[in-house]
């Protein structure tokens, strides 16, 4: 998974990219910018009514040789923007991350959420006219739950029983797991979780989304034209979709500014200025639950005393931070993520920088005059500038932190996963969906090495009540573990920024992170 997440890592970020510039999410400079105001762009681009025809090219933020069409292992960010054109799934998330109903008409759990049953719609179809069937479902999870051939959907169908779905009629499929899989919902939503025909070949691709595949140059572009067999009516309005990779920032804006491209993703916080002098251009920014931790490793010294993962916490000034790093644009972190999630514990108080205090814990720890390393690299806008920011705070508690600035390839090679301080990213994920991705023993990207027993078994607990005010109240006490001696500083929430010219209409924010409204690019219409 480590070589995954590398791989996301070296072409999502402008130069960096683990999964984009970090959408849009960091700040390219520490140039304060004036406010850009999702919701004054929004308006104006819900005002026209859809008009259908018409072609848009996208800019997107990163790519490699190695971007691929396969549904089910997306690597970089444009290979992410891909499978959303080709591929619908079961469900889907709305831009204010509710689960929606997509291929699926309906999903629903039985009382202790090892049994889910999927009613898939009537007369929906492949791109190529064959209907989609329960048999192409199945296939489809078979595939994505591959122990052999992991994909990224593997880990959380780690229990799904793969030799016992049961076809109840003919558009009714239930799905039986070894344990109780609460978040089957927001799980099979993600974009790695596209059906795909039971014949799939990755390089000649069926489509069951809005656009098919009509050319495709591995690092350079790809472009779809609408799949006559979409099952929602009038989608999509657009004629074709050109998604271009750019490795550059700067290229990316030009491209915008020169109308190279309608709409791009990720605009650095530098060059907002300059998108918006241009009175054909809309800046678009959306608030997210995404995260861009620094990552204490709790098996390794100093961090392996919990007062001194309290202490750093509490020298971080988070309002500096955000203003600084994101240049205003974002919200203060308390060490928590999920934000969004229904189950976030809003009654823990917001930490806020104390040096007392955290010379007081690490006076007790026995880490007076502590010497840390910081390991950063610009993976994404905003990376190095954070521990730069993070390394001056900590003078005034006796630390000094040496930032060592390493290659995008080093930060996610052979070490990623071992570093002892340094730094990470995601996006917008409900509790328990992210546990599984970050926090869990298991977890892929556990970087800090958290394994707390209470907590472990508090989260094991909430992943298998079906109760959502009982597990939200599992939840909520597992969040003040996290809070008193958790492994994450999670200072802020950078906000996405993506732009877009006058004529591109329905665009709007979303709370992903992944931006440009998620590439749910069906719903986007071209009018003067």
């Amino acid at each position: 998974m480590s070589i995954l997440k590398l791989k996301q890592a070296l072409s999502f970020f402008p130069g960096r990219s683990l999964r984009g510039a970090l959408p849009g999410l960091l700040a390219a400079t520490l140039l304060a910018v004036a406010p850009v105001g999702a919701q004054a762009a929004a308006p104006e681009a819900a005002a026209a009514q859809p008009v259908r025809g018409g072609s848009l090219t996208v800019g997107v933020a990163g790519g490699s040789e190695k971007d691929t069409l396969d549904a089910h292992r997306p690597i970089t960010h444009p290979d992410e923007a891909r499978v959303l054109q080709l591929f619908d799934r079961l469900l889907e998330m709305d831009p204010d991350q509710h689960v929606q109903p997509s291929l699926a008409s309906s999903v629903t759990a039985n009382a202790d959420a090892t049994v889910w049953t999927v009613t898939l719609r009537e007369g929906i179809q492949f791109s190529d006219g064959r209907p989609i069937t329960l048999d192409d479902v199945i296939a489809s999870f078979l595939r994505m739950s591959d122990p052999q051939h992991p994909t990224t959907g593997t880990v959380p169908l780690r229990y799904l029983q793969r030799d016992a779905f049961v076809k109840v009629d003919d558009h009714t499929l239930e799905f039986h797991f070894s344990k109780p899989v609460v978040d089957f919902e927001e799980m099979v939503s993600n974009y790695f979780f596209g059906i795909v025909p039971a014949d799939y070949d990755p390089a000649k691709p069926v489509s069951s989304g809005p656009y098919m595949l009509k050319s495709f140059v591995p690092g350079q572009q790809s472009t779809f034209v609408r799949n006559p067999h979409y099952w929602r009516a009038g989608q999509p309005y657009l004629d074709s979709v050109t998604i271009v990779d750019f490795q550059d920032d700067t290229a990316r804006v030009n491209a915008l500014l020169s109308n190279q491209v309608d709409a791009i993703e990720a605009v650095p916080l530098g060059q907002v200025r300059i998108v918006q002098a241009n009175p054909q251009m809309r800046v678009l920014e959306s608030h997210t639950a995404g995260f861009v931790p620094f990552t204490m490793r709790v098996d390794k010294e100093p961090f392996t005393d919990p007062r001194v993962r309290q202490a750093f916490r509490l020298i971080v000034n988070r309002k500096q931070m955000v203003a600084q790093v994101l240049a205003g644009r974002g919200d203060i972190g308390n060490d928590l993520f999920s934000r969004y999630d229904a189950c976030f514990a809003k009654d823990i108080p917001q930490r806020t920088q104390d040096i007392a205090k955290a010379k007081q814990l690490l006076k007790e720890a026995g880490k007076e005059n502590l010497e840390v390393e910081l390991v950063t690299s610009p993976v994404g806008a905003g990376f190095v500038e954070a521990a730069q920011v993070f390394a001056q705070q900590a003078k005034a508690a006796g630390v000094t932190v040496h930032v060592n600035r390493v290659d995008p390839g080093v930060f996610y090679g052979d070490q990623y996963l071992k570093w002892t301080f340094a730094q990470d990213f995601y996006y917008t994920h409900g509790y328990i969906n992210q546990i599984q991705q970050s926090s869990l023993p298991d977890a892929p990207y556990n970087e800090t090495h958290w394994n707390d027993p209470e907590w472990v078994s508090l989260v094991g607990e909430a992943m298998q009540t079906a109760d959502a005010e009982k597990r939200c109240q599992l939840i909520q006490q597992a969040q003040k573990i996290e809070h008193e001696r958790g492994s994450f500083i999670i200072w802020g929430f950078p906000n996405a920024l993506d732009a877009y010219n006058k004529k591109v209409h329905g665009l709007q924010p979303d709370k992903s992170g992944i931006g440009l409204t998620s590439f749910r690019l069906r719903q986007v219409w071209l009018a003067q």
